[in-house]
């Protein structure tokens, strides 16, 4: 069986969409200590994997636990630091690297997980160490952070180019930005006579 040419596959599992799933996924299922298996199964779904999903609570625990661990290289503030949960992941947590083509219903690629019925929390720890992994390489920098907003804390990727971003949106970039405005508005009236 011929492997199908699908440019749209391809571009769902790209390095890029393979890390932002990998951010999407960490945020979500560390948010709170039980997340909901059809969320998490939507937010599969979501960014490119086949349906359909049928989660259950312990594969979602599995991945929750992976989470917890891809959560380190978000949080490390230096590349070496990165570069040393990575490595450590990858002798942890991933299997030798094979390609598979899922029995002819992908084209070709690579994996990391043990075989292709690998549990959702092996294969989720071993793609996302892929990804990240390929990108520090690509940047040389850590392929992302933790928001520096006290009151999210979401990792986000930090891929192309421009100034070093420490908050994961727009959103909590203004709201971090109005606070500071208002916090010194009141010290300038609280110094006024």
């Amino acid at each position: 069986m011929s492997p199908p040419s699908n440019d749209d596959w391809a571009t769902r599992h790209s390095v890029r969409a393979t890390a932002r799933r990998t951010a999407a996924l960490v945020n979500a299922l560390t948010a709170e200590p039980s997340p909901d298996p059809a969320a998490i199964a939507g937010l599969l779904l979501d960014h490119g994997e086949s349906g359909p999903l049928e989660l259950t609570a312990d594969d979602v625990a599995g991945m929750r636990a992976a989470a917890l661990r891809l959560r380190e290289v978000f949080a490390a503030g230096r590349v070496d630091e990165a570069a040393g949960v990575l490595n450590r992941l990858l002798r942890e947590g991933t299997g030798p690297l094979r390609l598979s083509s899922h029995d002819g219903r992908s084209p070709w690629h690579p994996h990391l997980d043990s075989d292709d019925e690998a549990p959702w929390c092996e294969w989720f720890l071993a793609s996302s160490c892929m990804a990240l992994t390929v990108l520090l390489w690509e940047g040389q920098r850590p392929p992302g952070g933790l928001c520096s907003s006290p009151s999210c804390g979401d990792v986000f990727l930090t891929v192309g180019s421009g100034p070093e971003r420490r908050y994961c949106s727009r959103r909590c970039a203004t709201r971090e930005r109005v606070a500071a405005h208002r916090r010194a508005k009141a010290r300038a009236g609280a110094r006024t006579p």
